[in-house]
């Protein structure tokens, strides 16, 4: 095994072929309808959809004694740790895995993703990558640090509903809530150094799936790009096409997840979302 082992918290949506072949530890939130508490993972699909349909799901960060458990078992095997977790700026999970790991010293270090999804994903697949090459853990998390640079997310809300009830946005959401359920204008998002920000707004879904593409236009060359989405795969699939094809320079196709219950429980249904990486300078 790697002399360097990650770790990430179940935001990241981390497929499990790449949690198998890459040695990546997930530790899962929580998610809550009401009274009802699960670990991120333990319901299907359908299910944790059915559920919100009666009750708003909230999500918590996972108790600093399941990140200690985590480290614990990797430092005994010997290996340096690296945790990446989800924005700080929207989560407590990263203070959970930070005062987890204070216990091992120099050990274990926790790394700020400050993304969600797939950026959150994309940083732990390179971290697993770097480490299966016999990187150190300095190197990697100097790695990191430059993908994180120049990784940028945007997010297509369809409403707003979910992301006002879980609170996460506020400083924005109360701003313009009332002009958005008015007008029925769609927001885009981005974030800004971990954090949620306001990008610009469009008065239908599809010219707000214009302009992501055209801000990520904008980005100029790039080294990776996917695209994300909360029930609605066929408007994802379409969407991820046309990037395919406009983005320099043009790939065979982009990848379309769909996220998991962290994101959904915050974005809600009718989330179109884009990850792209800038490529680095020559």
């Amino acid at each position: 095994m790697p002399n360097v082992r990650i770790v990430t918290d179940s935001a990241a949506d981390l497929p499990k072929m790449d949690k198998d072949r890459l040695g990546i530890i997930v530790v899962p939130l929580i998610v809550t309808f009401g009274n009802e508490t699960y670990l991120d993972g333990e319901l299907d699909v359908e299910t944790f959809w059915r559920k919100t349909e009666m009750v708003h799901p909230h999500t918590s960060q996972p108790p600093v004694g399941v990140f200690d458990k985590a480290f614990a078992s990797l430092v005994d095997e010997g290996s340096d740790v690296i945790c990446i977790t989800v924005t700080s700026k929207h989560s407590g999970t990263f203070n959970s895995a930070w005062t987890a790991a204070q216990r091992f010293g120099g050990k274990v270090a926790v790394f700020d993703s400050e993304s969600l999804s797939w950026g959150e994903t994309f940083l732990a697949q390179a971290a697993g990558e770097a480490a299966r090459a016999g990187k150190s853990l300095g190197e990697i998390l100097t790695l990191l640090e430059d993908l994180r640079n120049r990784l940028r997310i945007f997010i297509l809300l369809d409403t707003i509903e979910f992301l006002e009830k879980g609170g996460r946005a506020a400083k924005f959401i109360s701003i313009v809530k009332q002009v958005v359920r008015f007008f029925n204008i769609k927001l885009l998002l981005t974030m800004k150094e971990g954090e949620l920000k306001l990008l610009g707004t469009a008065n239908s879904f599809s010219r707000g799936l214009l302009r992501m593409e055209r801000e990520i236009q904008a980005l100029g060359p790039l080294e990776r790009r996917a695209v994300m989405h909360i029930r609605c795969r066929e408007t994802a699939e379409r969407f991820a096409r046309s990037l395919a094809a406009k983005i320099t320079p043009p790939l065979p196709e982009v990848p379309s997840v769909e996220t998991g219950a962290v994101l959904s429980c915050h974005g809600g249904p009718g989330v179109v979302a884009a990850g792209a990486v800038l490529r680095r300078p020559s």
